[in-house]
């Protein structure tokens, strides 16, 4: 086994670490730069680099079930630790296969267990992240990297700032300072090679900060009311789940809302698909909606112009605006849509509206112009606009609420072209507020233990944000 300072050496003979004058990936002009594929060449040596990496996690008291390596470079080190350990291995792809099953992980995925990422050199971080983010996807945690050479360039913080811990064989200044005393190189290019990360460090200190909690982001002056209310149900029940009630029927609407009440902030109807509308069938769902402490959202999508809207809004057989909290439209028409829905209303504190910046479909229209035009028309009617139905965060106002439809507890796409996500990439990746599930429920064989569960899956991801 070869020492530390060996191993400095050898890698310095093979050229895996060279000095001079080098353009990186991002433009900038280093005056040192690192190329460990060369390894594959050098077996024994891998296997030495390899065997430290292991013991690296060993020190570090990782806990771990697989390990995954990034590809492309740390895949041949990933693979020794895993043969010559017996430790199972996960294998991410640059890009998902077009055919077959379409995976962006090859290996057993076990649910929840712990994926040990193995890399060679760390800068940014953002290689271990994004591998880090594909891992999750497929349902695997995870908490610790271990890189053979961190080059001090603000992964390590950039990193743990994603909850993920970084561990180092060596680091730049370590590798030049073996080499210094070796007289491989000069003292002056340490000295340089340390101008050069101080210079170039992607950490910014200033960039980092806890989100805001529900109960924060509701407490918050320019908060609309039924806002901060639906902010304080989900930090009193500890649920971001709004239940889609995709059914036909109020007998089977009101079951539904009264067994899985406890479990969601909000419910999600469509009353112009019920077969038995009814006053009291609405009284019978705002009573188990006090009981259970949720909000009514009428998923309208209304999208004609002011007068019509406000009509649709509070007449006809439905009078939504007499019943539901919240309701939604699109910002297609002009703002004369929002100023036509809230003019029929006498005290806007009781009723809000979310507005469609993005849908979940594929082959929608609405572009990034679309997307911004409708974040500026909400925070011009804050006094009615609480939020966005998205598929991402589109405006950094705290006080907006982002709710995400198309939400399962596996990614997929149905035979409509319907784009599924889940509850992690919804709350935690993707930065929304409130998960919207539908069919996930409805077509579960236990439809309150898949309610739990999503449940579950969206507060914890809320947690980990």
């Amino acid at each position: 086994m070869l020492s530390r300072e060996e191993l400095v050496l050898r890698l310095f003979e093979i050229e895996a670490v060279k000095f001079g004058s080098f353009t990186l990936k991002s433009g900038i002009v280093s005056p040192v730069y690192v190329d460990l594929r060369v390894m594959i060449s050098y077996p024994s040596l891998l296997k030495e680099v390899s065997e430290l990496l292991w013991k690296k996690a060993e020190e570090a008291n990782v806990q771990y079930k697989s390990l995954c390596g990034v590809p492309y470079t740390a895949l041949p080190m990933a693979t020794c630790i895993s043969v010559d350990h017996d430790i199972p291995m996960l294998i991410r792809r640059k890009e998902a296969k077009d055919y077959g099953t379409k995976k962006k992980v090859e290996g057993n995925c076990e649910k929840d267990s712990v994926c040990l990422i193995i890399e060679d050199v760390v800068t940014t971080g953002s290689s271990v992240y994004e591998t880090a983010e594909i891992l999750e996807e497929a349902g695997v945690r995870v908490t610790d990297a271990i890189v053979l050479l961190d080059r001090e360039q603000g992964g390590k913080a950039n990193l743990c700032n994603k909850n993920i811990t970084l561990h180092s064989v060596f680091t730049l200044t370590g590798v030049m300072k073996i080499l210094v005393e070796k007289e491989k190189i000069k003292p002056n290019q340490l000295q340089e090679v340390k101008s050069f990360l101080a210079k170039n460090n992607s950490f910014k200190p200033s960039t980092i900060h806890r989100s805001l909690s529900f109960r924060e982001r509701g407490m918050q002056k320019q908060t609309h009311p039924v806002a901060r209310r639906l902010f304080d149900i989900m930090e009193q029940k500890q649920t971001n789940l709004c239940f889609s009630a995709d059914v036909d029927n109020f007998a089977e609407l009101l079951e539904l809302a009264d067994k899985i009440g406890q479990y969601i902030c909000c419910i999600k109807t469509h009353v112009d698909i019920m077969e038995d509308f009814s006053a009291q069938n609405i009284k019978s769902l705002k009573e188990l909606s006090v009981r259970h402490n949720f909000l009514i959202f009428e998923d309208r999508k209304f999208a004609d112009i002011g007068n019509t809207v406000r009509s649709q809004y509070t007449g006809g057989i439905y009078k939504i605006s007499d019943w539901c909290d919240i309701t939604n439209a699109h910002s297609l028409p002009g703002p004369g849509i929002v100023s036509g829905l809230k003019s029929s209303l006498d005290d806007k504190s009781t009723r809000a509206c979310l507005l469609i910046a993005e849908m979940s479909s594929q082959g929608n229209l609405a572009d990034s112009k679309y997307k911004q035009s409708t974040v500026e028309m909400a925070s011009e009617h804050g006094d009615f606009v609480i939020g966005f139905i998205c598929t991402s965060k589109v405006s950094e106002n705290p006080s907006h609420i982002h709710f995400t439809p198309g939400v399962k507890l596996i990614n997929g796409v149905d035979g409509f072209g319907q784009k599924y996500l889940t509850p992690d990439e919804v709350i935690r990746r993707r930065g929304s507020d409130v998960i919207i599930v539908g069919r996930g429920i409805t077509e579960s064989a236990n439809r309150i233990k898949t309610a739990k569960e999503f449940q579950e899956a969206g507060w914890m991801a809320y947690n980990r944000r």
